[in-house]
């Protein structure tokens, strides 16, 4: 499975380059107006074109720190963390929510989106050109398809109301237009994912890692699930369940290791190819990785638990150990003890990287690990979810169920933690229901948006100590630099104007 792995991120690899050395001047350069204008696309099979679409997952604005900030930092029981030089600068920002017009973080968050969705549209142009498409192109229709879902889906959760460019761009001008409406991003969003959910296979035996139906519905439940449209979430959610395609087999400890990527616990995850020869990785681990010196320098040692985090563990509950890495303590599974001199007690364990790796590679940084975006068991839990919420005796069994095949794997066979929910008390089983979101999910980029959605995220972080959260900070300020070169065209969101 990993020589079958390796093989595909490498024709990724080389798909990039085709697409790269085609172009007159670097894709990533170009900053036109906000966004980008248009560049030609490589000649060769849509297919090609397609893997170099993929790369644009692999940017640092779709999946390194930018991701990482506004994905989780901004959440109550995850912190900044790194050194008090950063703290200094960015603590302010997204651990206090004094939201910046511009930063560069939130910029490239901005801008990597947008490549990604200018990326798609171009391979879709193309594709537009094509008489009686065999399935195959379907295929990749909806792989780019789902690529432009997936970057709307976060920028619109993101900053609100955002250009909806859906065409291939042929000048400055025409990339440069106003803002579209929530409803409006939303509708171009399920509209792409259901083409994606029709025209996508179900695996890519030869391909792991691709693109396929189950990651199309995954995003599907999690857009309807963001809008409180519970029914037709959790018809989608149980379409990923009942395919069989998925499991919760993998125990819970072995799930963020390298040996793990793309199980059968993986709906969606961005693949990273890095062996110290070929550099196709990504940041995510590095941007997270413990903050030390010598051995100890993994990385800038952003995006930190807290207590809070710590705290919501049950007794014994072991994913606690499997989220959190400890200073000055010795730390499963490679038995290294992290030095008691750093400047955080605790670090994100989800992306602690295998020593033999590091030495084999001859990086400490961990641009080999691929990113977990999908988890099974997060749909499994959006399920019982939105089974609750819909409600009636048929569905609280669901509920129930779902909720107790997470907790199952949790235990790890332990009978004695962790007892079964049996509460049919639909506010007692939403609760429990969202603790376990909490501690099963921790870390992993979930939280902060959770709570939105929950509409609770006001009173969660003022009971947390963030006394500056108010309704407005669900949006970022649309980055003044795109304000700036769109020459009145974009307007700023109305609580930052």
């Amino acid at each position: 499975m990993k020589t079958t792995i390796y093989t595909y991120k490498f024709i990724l690899s080389i798909a990039l380059l085709l697409f790269i050395s085609s172009c007159g001047k670097d894709w990533l350069d170009i900053k036109p107006k906000g966004r980008f204008t248009e560049e030609e696309m490589p000649t060769g099979s849509l297919e090609g074109q397609v893997f170099a679409a993929y790369a644009g997952l692999r940017s640092e604005g779709t999946s390194g720190l930018p991701y990482v900030v506004l994905h989780n930092i901004r959440s109550d029981d995850a912190s900044l963390g790194s050194n008090s030089g950063d703290n200094a600068a960015a603590g302010p920002i997204f651990d206090e929510f004094n939201y910046p017009l511009d930063y560069w973080l939130v910029n490239n968050y901005w801008t990597g989106h947008y490549n990604l969705i200018n990326l798609a549209n171009n391979v879709l142009a193309t594709a537009d050109s094509i008489d009686n498409p065999t399935e195959g192109t379907l295929a990749n229709i909806g792989e780019v398809k789902f690529l432009r879902a997936w970057a709307y889906f976060n920028m619109v959760r993101t900053f609100g109301e955002i250009p909806l460019i859906n065409f291939k761009i042929t000048d400055q001008a025409s990339a440069n237009i106003p803002k579209s409406s929530i409803n409006d991003i939303y509708r171009q969003i399920d509209e792409d994912l259901a083409d994606a959910v029709a025209y996508l296979p179900e695996t890519w035996p030869s391909h792991p890692g691709r693109i396929t139906r189950g990651a199309a519905l995954a995003v599907q439940t999690k857009t309807f699930m963001a809008r409180k449209r519970y029914s037709e979430g959790l018809a989608s959610a149980m379409q990923i369940i009942n395919s069989g395609i998925y499991d919760l087999s993998v125990p819970y400890n072995m799930i963020f290791r390298e040996e793990s990527e793309n199980s059968k616990e993986s709906i969606f995850e961005i693949q990273a190819l890095f062996d110290g020869v070929q550099n196709f990785g990504v940041t995510y681990a590095g941007r997270q990785g413990v903050r030390g010196s010598g051995a100890w320098d993994l990385g800038w040692g952003w995006n930190v638990p807290n207590q809070r985090l710590l705290d919501a563990f049950e007794t014994d509950d072991p994913r606690k150990d499997v989220t959190v890495l400890y200073s000055g303590q010795r730390n499963e599974p490679y038995g290294e003890v992290l030095p008691d001199n750093l400047p955080r007690d605790y670090w994100n364990k989800k992306v602690y990287t295998n020593p033999t790796l590091r030495s084999r590679y001859g990086s400490r940084f961990g641009e080999w690990f691929n990113v977990r975006i999908i988890r099974y068991a997060d749909i499994v839990l959006l399920a019982a979810e939105a089974a609750n919420e819909v409600g009636g005796a048929a569905n609280t069994d669901l509920a129930l169920d779902l909720l107790e095949r997470v907790r199952v794997r949790a235990r790890g066979g332990n009978t004695t933690i962790l007892p079964a929910i049996s509460t049919r008390d639909q506010v007692a089983l939403r609760n429990a229901i969202r603790h376990e979101r909490q501690v099963e999910l921790g870390m992993e980029n979930e939280r902060f948006y959770d709570l939105i959605r929950w509409d609770i995220d006001v009173q969660t972080m003022r009971d947390a100590g963030h006394s500056n959260y108010q309704l407005k900070h669900r949006f970022f300020p649309i980055p003044q630099p795109e304000i700036d070169k769109s020459a009145g065209i974009l307007v700023q969101n109305p609580d930052y104007s």
